[in-house]
């Protein structure tokens, strides 16, 4: 490992992090051409496992990180400053901007639109007794919804992590990268470059959040190809399923090169303006009193149930394709995402972070499903098989413009919800792949060749895995929950890390 790395514009490139994250997305891609089905059986059988078995690990866990994290922000730790900075280097707007456009993703649109209206047609184990399609199933489906992509879910991307890598980084001058999470245990041991463990965590950290992108990408490709077919009548093949990719990445790639301060706050910033605009479209011309209602009872549900919720374990089949997914989801993308939070939060304190990750975010995030999820329950609750319709024959793509359609100016509504998707997605990816070269050569300005890299090659991936069959993203999917699992050992000693780094620096800061 010593003659591991390689000097490249001042920056340090860790060849073998590079060579064997980078390779095993290849290698992926190249077994799935020659066998999907073989990729396909394996993945599915070692996701079986990973759910059934580390499933529980998976709830603990997520549960655990956002406790912990509530009781650093809101005891005396709170008052901590990250980073050795006075004040913060962007204002509230476009830091909060940046975490949600980015953190949302996937589930900005995407999610938002299937998952309360899946939940609705087949009412979750949660809730036995409810008759799906009723108006007693619409609590239950948004508060369901509010589990995968509620409190735990961004707490766990942004919380625990974040404090543990900004004082490695800032604090003590160690190399941004995911082993970092493991400095409080081991201290300068694991930055060294012949450290095989530290490898071995960065390149599984790498993974897991590649995977994470490249699903969103794809499907990205199958949405926006539905929708311009169902709004405009455009052919939806393949060939324009890849011309969507192309631009996507192409996008991405220039975002990615200008950095954090430049592609990365522009486009975040008009997504946040473009969501609000939409929120205040559809509330004026949808079920506004519906929304508001249902708002306010699905989480209060939620909040009632929390614990019950998200301790659940009697249907393991059910989980594994809901709730455990998506926290496996969100573990994976976890050491990235504490990076990324950790490179635009400098000068912020504990009490900051925790609050407009753990608290704000996910507020404005079930709000906003049950904005769009709510939108298609009330009109298929008005006209059966209205969304139904074109879900149950279209899939998860069909959902979002299904929703908007039953709307007036439905067109421009499904339109524009089409572009916050793709901005979404496109916010991801870029951020992904400046993340991923920030973990391959530990500085937090990497070159911008390396992001370009990053952004072309999952888009590469996405479009090989939908040229073989939307079954090959499921696959890819589906992989996520099977690399979270040795991401999930990495993030669990978070519970003992940041506790830890928040003792110290109280006691410097004299606080």
């Amino acid at each position: 490992m010593a003659n591991s790395s390689k000097r490249k514009n001042g920056q340090t490139i860790d060849k073998t992090v590079l060579i064997l994250s980078g390779g095993a997305l290849l290698v992926f891609v190249i077994l799935a051409l020659i066998s999907k089905g073989m990729v396909t059986d394996s993945v599915n059988y070692l996701f079986n496992l990973s759910a059934t078995y580390f499933g529980p690990i998976y709830q603990f866990l997520m549960l655990g990180t956002f406790f912990i994290a509530l009781y650093l922000g809101y005891s005396k730790f709170g008052n901590i400053r990250l980073g050795k900075l006075d004040k913060p280097e962007m204002s509230n707007f476009k830091w909060i901007s940046i975490i949600m456009c980015t953190l949302l993703a996937a589930g900005g649109v995407f999610w938002a639109a299937a998952e309360p209206l899946s939940h609705f047609l087949t009412v979750p184990p949660h809730f036995p007794g409810i008759e799906a399609g009723t108006s007693e199933a619409v609590a239950p489906a948004l508060a369901t919804s509010f589990i995968d992509w509620g409190f735990l879910a961004w707490a766990i991307l942004g919380t625990l992590g974040t404090f543990v890598l900004m004082y490695a980084h800032y604090h003590r001058g160690a190399p941004l990268k995911p082993r970092a999470l493991l400095y409080p245990i081991f201290g300068d041991k694991i930055m060294q470059k012949k450290s095989v463990f530290g490898a071995i965590v960065d390149v599984f950290s790498v993974l897991s959040v590649a995977a994470g992108t490249i699903g969103p990408i794809g499907f990205l490709g199958l949405q926006a190809g539905y929708g311009l077919s169902s709004l405009f009548g455009a052919p939806n093949n393949l060939t324009v399923q890849i011309i969507i990719i192309a631009v996507l990445v192409i996008a991405a790639g220039i975002s990615a090169a200008t950095g954090i301060h430049r592609g990365i706050q522009l486009m975040s910033s008009y997504n946040v303006i473009l969501s609000i605009i939409l929120v205040i479209v559809i509330l004026v011309l949808g079920p506004a009193m519906f929304i508001f209602n249902s708002y306010l009872e699905s989480f209060g549900l939620y909040v009632e149930n929390f614990i019950t919720m998200n301790t659940y374990r009697s249907d393991l089949s059910w989980l594994g394709g809901w709730t455990v997914f998506f926290f496996a989801w969100f573990l994976g993308y976890g050491p990235m995402m504490a990076m990324f939070v950790s490179r635009i939060s400098r000068g912020r304190t504990i009490r900051e972070i925790v609050t407009a990750v753990a608290v704000i975010a996910p507020v404005v995030t079930t709000f906003w499903f049950t904005i769009v999820g709510g939108t298609g329950i009330s009109e298929e609750m008005k006209n059966p098989g209205a969304v139904s319709g074109p879900f149950n024959e279209g899939g998860q793509p069909a959902a979002m413009i299904a929703i908007a359609q039953q709307l007036p100016l439905g067109t421009i509504i499904g339109f524009l919800l089409l572009v916050t998707t793709i901005i979404f997605v496109l916010t991801t990816t870029d951020s992904m792949a400046l993340t991923i070269s920030m973990a391959i050569t530990g500085h937090g300005d990497p070159s911008k060749w390396l992001r370009v890299f990053w952004a072309f090659l999952m888009g590469l991936v996405a479009t090989v895995l939908i040229s073989i069959g939307e079954s090959s993203i499921n696959a890819l999917q589906s992989f996520i929950v099977v690399t979270a699992v040795p991401v999930s050992l990495l993030m669990l000693t978070t519970f003992w890390g940041a506790p830890r780094v928040c003792r110290t620096l109280f006691k410097e800061q004299n606080l």
